[in-house]
């Protein structure tokens, strides 16, 4: 049978929207919003109706009935701790996103959206695999200090989409191989994948983990609380340097590794040490989730925006192509991943979780 799905994906700064039959991406566009845009905004969640706008402009220049639409699905966001899957939207789940209870994310907007649009319809309505996907295990949770327990906030759904795309070109299932997947873009998350459950990975939105082009990773800690309570910075300024304006950015003063990258090539011998620093401890954190395997690991998959560079890839497989087999999935398959989601939802090939704000 044949199904129409609408896929939605907010961004910090676009709203990527495309219509899938079945698994064929049919239309797609991408609508950016600049800082100005956005600056009249106080909330991420008050982005609603200017970001509907795009969504109905989509329907309106692709001459697209919304009544014809089986499904829509849009991205998670910050909820509480999953488990990885396919969601039905609930009231609840909404009523949690409008609040921004868990945190704002522009991904918050992606249900709401979604349930928007769906308001003159009966089709079902779902998100797959948020940000908030926690399957750790009981030895990944501990920190170091009892009232602070590690997190789970990662790129699940390119991670999950691009180890299940790596285990059907080895002939095997994702839910018995063991891969390192690291998601490289803006932010960079490394997760270890175990039979299926993504058992242990850094938190990539609040300071773990290798720095990134836009994040600071994990910092000292001694000397983050010293600078924390210098003075210097109001503790919102403080977020901002650790998820937003740190990493690349501190440094370079640009998000862009691409631009970086031609820096060094001109001879700004700094920009391609911020460059190389970045890559080394991305060696280092896959390198330390090859440990969660014991060391047996059958690939390690690298994916995201970043991937496109085969400079990075390259520097990369230099350090870490003794740990296992390597497989590049560039850059990040969202819309394709949510797409399949949804696909498998109707077809009956995926199972739908219900959104409980008090189950886990």
């Amino acid at each position: 049978m044949a199904y129409k799905i609408l896929v939605i994906n907010p961004g910090s700064t676009s709203t990527k929207i495309s219509l899938f039959l079945n698994l064929e991406e049919l239309v797609k566009e991408t609508y950016f919003h600049t800082s100005q845009d956005l600056a009249v905004y106080r909330h991420v969640v008050d982005q609603e109706a200017y970001r509907f706008t795009f969504v109905m402009r989509f329907l309106d220049e692709h001459e697209i009935d919304i009544g014809d639409i089986d499904a829509f699905i849009g991205r998670g966001g910050m909820l509480k701790p999953v488990d990885g899957g396919i969601y039905r939207i609930t009231d609840d789940m909404i009523r949690i996103l409008r609040r921004a209870h868990y945190g704002e994310h522009a991904s918050n907007l992606g249900a709401l959206l979604v349930c928007r649009l769906s308001e003159d319809t009966h089709a079902p309505t779902f998100i797959a695999n948020p940000v908030v996907v926690d399957e750790l295990s009981e030895l990944a949770r501990f920190s170091g200090i009892p009232e602070i327990e590690r997190k789970s906030i990662f790129h699940a759904l390119n991670q999950k989409s691009a180890a299940e795309s790596a285990a059907a070109s080895l002939g095997i299932s994702y839910e018995k191989a063991d891969f390192i997947v690291a998601h490289l873009g803006g932010g960079i998350s490394v997760g270890a994948h175990q039979h299926g459950r993504v058992v242990d990975v850094n938190n990539a939105l609040n300071g773990d983990g290798p720095f990134s082009p836009e994040r600071s990773g994990g910092l000292p800690a001694a000397d983050l609380v010293d600078l924390a309570l210098s003075g210097t910075y109001k503790p919102e300024e403080m977020h901002k340097r650790i998820c937003g304006n740190g990493g690349l950015f501190a440094y370079c003063g640009t998000h862009d590794v691409r631009k970086i990258l031609q820096r060094a090539d001109n001879g700004d011998s700094e920009a391609g040490l911020y460059h190389r620093a970045m890559v080394y401890q991305v060696a280092k954190e896959i390198g330390a989730m090859a440990t969660v395997f014991c060391g047996k690991v059958d690939a390690v998959i690298i994916t995201g925006g970043i991937a496109q560079s085969e400079r990075t890839v390259s520097m990369l497989k230099e350090r870490i192509s003794f740990i296992a087999p390597i497989i590049v999935i560039p850059g990040e398959r969202e819309m394709q991943a949510l797409a399949e989601n949804a696909f498998g939802a109707l077809s009956g090939e995926r199972e739908v979780r219900e959104y409980r704000e008090d189950a886990k």
